[in-house]
């Protein structure tokens, strides 16, 4: 009998999903009432014109398998610098490297809270230093 798969695999395997741009693929690894919330006004919803929450496993679904994509075009590349778990929560740190649809160069520190929930991601909390985001896409910090 094979072991379930610790907290922080299911995480692990969850970013391996998200890197397939696979609509079902992705799917698979979230709650039907999944959430998703960053930072209000943060620079790529700011971008893409897109909200700051997703709620439900489809919105996800749709911003991870294809929005995003049309600001970071390529050289997309997600380092983990800290993964650690209590249970059925884990905290990601990870640094984001890509080319935006501008040509800029894309370079910012994250920090997610995950709770999962039957063994699949139920909420995430996003956290990212949100002026650096700004001067990467816009070229400025955001507005006071």
């Amino acid at each position: 009998m094979q072991a379930a798969p610790t907290s922080q695999q299911i995480v692990k395997n969850a970013w391996k999903a998200f890197a397939t741009r696979d609509p079902a693929q992705i799917a698979a690894v979230f709650t039907e009432d999944a959430e998703w919330r960053a930072p209000e006004g943060n620079a790529t919803a700011k971008a893409l014109e897109h909200t700051h929450e997703m709620l439900g496993r489809e919105a996800i679904v749709q911003f991870l398998s294809k929005e995003m994509h049309r600001l970071f075009v390529k050289d997309l590349a997600l380092t983990f610098t800290g993964l650690f778990s209590d249970g059925p929560v884990v905290i990601l740190e990870q640094r984001l490297q890509a080319t935006l649809a501008g040509g800029r160069t894309y370079d910012n520190e994250y920090c997610f809270i995950i709770e999962l929930q039957d063994g699949r991601i139920h909420r995430v909390r996003e956290y990212m230093d949100t002026q650096r985001g700004f001067r990467c896409i816009f070229g400025q910090p955001a507005a006071a």
